[in-house]
C-alpha cells in the first residue's frame, strides 16, 4: 500500500502533494466520516502553514505497519482511529499515556524514530479545563465521575480523570472483565474505581459515555436526573438521544466535538510544534457537520 496511490486517498485538500510538502493525514476503517481533515486544514490555514496538508486514508487492521514503512521523508504524522490503536503500539517508541492506557491515536515521524502517542486523554480534559475557566487539569474541580465504557476510549476517559485528580469513579461495562483487566492502570494511577453494570449508573458530577452509537439510549433520562454534566463522545450524529435529554434537562453537556477538537488541538502541537486555539477548530467542525444536515 502507497501513500497517495489511487484507490487508497479518500480526501486530497489541496490537490496532489508539491515538492517539499509536510504531509499529513487520519488512517482508520471506515474513515469517510473522519473530520480530523477538516480539523487540522483549519488549524494550517489560520497558522499560515501553506506547506502543510493533510488527507484521510483508509488503513485496515493488519495493514498500519507496511503503510507506515511505506511513507517518505515529506510524513511529519498520522492521526489514528479504530480498528488502528492498539496495533499502532508496536510501530515506534510509545509515550507514558500510550503505554498506560493501552491505546494510540497519533504516530509522530520524530527524525529517525517514531513516537506514538495518546492525545484522547487530552480530548477529555482540555474542554473542561475550559469550562470552568481554570489553569490546568489538576484544577478542574470535578469529584465523582462515571465512565459508561469499557473499550480504548473509556481507557482515556479514565486517565484523563486521575489527571483532574478525581478518586470517585465508576465504570459501567457491559463486560466487568475487560475493566477488571485494567489493574495496571489502576496501580499507576493510584485509583481504583467501582466497577457495576453498564446500566447501574449512580449520581455523579460528570458522566463520560464512550458507548457505541445507541447504546447509551436506554440510560438517557436516567443521565439526565442524576450528572451534573454529561459528556458524550460521539459527534456525528449529534445531538444523539443522551445529549439531547441532558440539555433538555439543563445539564451542562459536551459532544465528541468537544473531545474531537481539543486531542486534534494536541496533534497539531506535536505534529507541527505550533498551537492552535480552540475555537478556530470548534467553527471548522461545527461548519462540516452542519454541512452534512446535523447540528452541534
Amino acid at each position: 500500500m502507497v501513500p497517495g496511490q489511487p484507490g487508497q486517498v479518500l480526501s486530497q485538500l489541496v490537490g496532489p502533494p508539491g515538492p517539499g510538502q509536510n504531509r499529513c493525514a487520519v488512517l482508520g476503517f471506515p474513515i469517510q466520516h473522519s473530520l480530523s481533515p477538516v480539523l487540522h486544514a483549519a488549524a494550517y490555514a489560520e497558522l499560515g502553514l501553506t506547506d502543510w496538508r493533510y488527507d484521510r486514508f483508509a488503513v485496515d487492521r493488519g495493514e498500519l505497519a507496511e503503510f507506515v514503512g511505506s511513507c517518505g521523508p515529506n510524513w511529519r504524522g498520522f492521526s489514528m482511529t479504530m480498528p488502528l490503536k492498539d496495533e499502532a503500539l508496536d510501530i515506534g517508541a510509545v509515550s507514558t499515556a500510550a503505554r498506560l492506557t493501552g491505546a494510540a491515536n497519533t504516530l509522530i515521524f520524530d527524525g529517525d524514530r517514531i513516537v506514538v502517542h495518546n492525545t484522547d486523554i487530552e480530548g477529555f480534559w482540555r474542554p473542561l479545563v475550559a469550562h470552568f475557566d481554570v489553569a490546568s487539569a489538576a484544577d478542574v474541580p470535578i469529584e465523582s465521575a462515571v465512565v459508561l465504557g469499557g473499550g480504548a476510549t473509556a481507557r482515556s476517559a479514565f486517565v484523563a480523570l486521575t489527571t483532574m485528580g478525581v478518586a470517585d469513579i465508576t465504570v459501567c461495562a457491559r463486560t466487568r472483565a475487560k475493566v477488571e483487566a485494567w489493574g495496571p492502570m489502576f496501580e499507576a494511577t493510584g485509583v481504583t474505581p467501582r466497577i457495576t453494570d453498564f446500566t447501574d449508573l449512580p449520581e455523579s458530577q460528570l458522566l463520560i459515555a464512550t458507548a457505541t452509537k445507541g447504546a447509551a439510549d436506554q440510560l438517557a433520562e436516567r443521565a439526565a436526573a442524576s450528572q451534573q454534566i454529561v459528556f458524550d463522545a460521539i459527534y456525528d450524529p449529534w445531538p444523539t438521544e443522551l445529549g439531547r435529554v441532558a440539555a433538555e434537562a439543563g445539564r451542562v453537556v459536551f459532544s465528541g466535538l468537544d473531545m474531537l477538537v481539543g486531542q486534534a488541538i494536541a496533534q497539531v502541537e506535536l505534529m507541527t510544534g505550533r498551537t492552535i486555539a480552540a475555537d478556530v477548530l470548534m467553527t471548522a467542525g461545527r461548519a462540516a457537520i452542519a454541512a452534512r444536515g446535523e447540528s452541534v
